[in-house]
Order: C-alpha cells, then structure tokens, then sequence
C-alpha cells in the first residue's frame, strides 16, 4: 500500500481494529481487517452457503460462487474445476452426468449425443455421424445425398447398385423420363424400333415375337402383300401403347448436421 500510517492509526477501516500485527486486506486502498473484509465484500458459496473468504479461491459462473472444493458435479460429487460441465435447472452437473441425464439420444444406437459430436437431423430424428448409415454397405453416410426405402436410408450407389430400375436394352440405371412395355422397363430413348432404331415413345409400334416395330417396319417385314398393288394390307394392325413408367426420385440430404457444444468455463478469483 502507498499510504503511511503511525502505528497506533494502522486501523480496519470499518470497525477500527487496531492492524498491528494483524493480517488485514486492502480493499480500494482501504485497510479491513480479515472478518470485516468477509463480511462486507466475500461472496457465500452455492453449495455450503458459507463465505468464500481471502485464504480460498472463488470460482465464479454467472454471478454464482464457489469455494473450489465445493465447486462438483450434484450427481457423482466429482469435482469440476477445470473440468467441462453444464448447467440444468439451477444445479450444476459434469459433462457425463449431464449428457446421460439430459441430453438427446440418438435414433440408432439411443446413446446421448455428448459434447463435440456432429448431430444428423432428418424428418424428426437423429442420429451420431457413425450411426447414419446405409442400409446396404453399413458406411456412414454424412453429408452425401441418400434415398429413404423401408424406413431405412441407402446411399445413392447402393440404391442404384441394389434397387434402381435398369433399361432393359443398355442395362443402366433409369433416373427419369423412363416407359414400361410388357411390364419391361426402358429409358425412352432406348424404346426404339427392332429394325430401324426409330424412337417408338411418340410413336405407333406394333410387336412381333415380344419385339417392337414401327408401323412402316412392320407393315415392310411381315405384312400381307396385295396381289394387284404389291403395298403391305395393314387394316388389321395391332398398334400398342406404352405405359409411364414410375421412377423413384427421392433423394433427400439431412436437413442439418451441427456439433453438440457443451462447454462452460468458470472464472476464478
């Protein structure tokens, strides 16, 4: 301290007890004997209501208190200084109290999601990044796009791999735009004539033998002759049509992925 004092004027500034020979505490350049300072400007502990007097630190979290032997997890009694916690309804607890108490669980293993973890949401659930996985390949699938099947998820490879409806001439995946014929389906444009490679979706086709034709094809190939002209009779022609044909189109993303935070600090004075 900077101001000088005879001995006998050496006094607590609240009660005047003579602080020769004491141990007394400044308090903005004001001397105070050790049970006024307590009185007047300790914090009381949340956990024993006591003060938190000179010869002990105080931890302090939003304007609450602590001796730091006091400072522990309501649930286990394991001390929490320097150690992650959360607080719930007033009380505070540690990180493993907290999250196996509290906090959402996942919709596959239904273990809690602790702090640090990254949280898939979709239509309502969640789930752990290593629990959102393909049905199929069991691989997680993160952030890439999936398609739902049987209250399932499959990743787009899978899914196309496994489920995908192929074209029955070229055998790749039909994504969109797809016809059936004879319940068979085809990419529209692989939907051609046998003879000519004419598209046949906006066209009139006819079927010989289980395949297509075009109607001039046919009426070429196999239609009667007449014996004056010599031109195909094609009065009879069977013309057919062809049926959309239902894609599943589903792909869906996860509507959020976050990282579960759960650490608060205390500050200690």
């Amino acid at each position: 301290m900077d101001q000088n004092y005879h001995k006998d004027h050496l006094a607590c500034h609240h009660c005047d007890k003579k602080l020769i020979a004491c141990r007394y505490i400044l308090k903005e350049e004001h001397p105070y004997c050790i049970p006024c300072y307590q009185e007047l400007f300790a914090h009381n502990c949340e956990e024993c209501k006591k003060p938190i007097g000179p010869d002990y630190k105080d931890l302090s979290y939003k304007d609450r208190h602590w001796h730091e032997f006091c400072f522990k997890c309501i649930e286990c009694s394991k001390t929490l200084v320097d150690q992650p916690f959360a607080p719930k309804n007033e009380k505070i607890y540690c990180a493993d109290c907290h999250d196996n108490l509290f906090a959402a669980r996942c919709d596959g293993c239904h273990e809690p999601f602790r702090g640090g973890m990254k949280k898939f949401e979709y239509k309502g659930k969640q789930w752990h990044e290593q629990c959102f996985c393909c049905m199929v390949c069991k691989q997680p699938i993160s952030n890439k796009s999936f398609i739902p099947r049987d209250q399932e998820v499959v990743c787009v490879p899978c899914y196309e791999d496994k489920f995908a409806q192929r074209c029955s001439k070229c055998n790749e995946v039909i994504n969109k735009g797809g016809v059936a014929y004879k319940n068979m389906p085809w990419h529209r444009e692989c939907f051609t004539c046998t003879n000519c490679n004419k598209e046949l979706a906006k066209e009139k086709f006819t079927s010989r033998d289980e395949k297509p034709f075009c109607a001039d094809c046919y009426a070429d190939l196999f239609a009667k002759k007449c014996c004056r002209c010599a031109k195909a009779i094609t009065g009879g022609l069977e013309v057919q049509s062809l049926s959309p044909l239902r894609i599943v189109t589903g792909i869906a993303n996860v509507s959020s992925a976050t990282s579960v935070s759960r650490t608060w600090s205390v500050k200690a004075s």
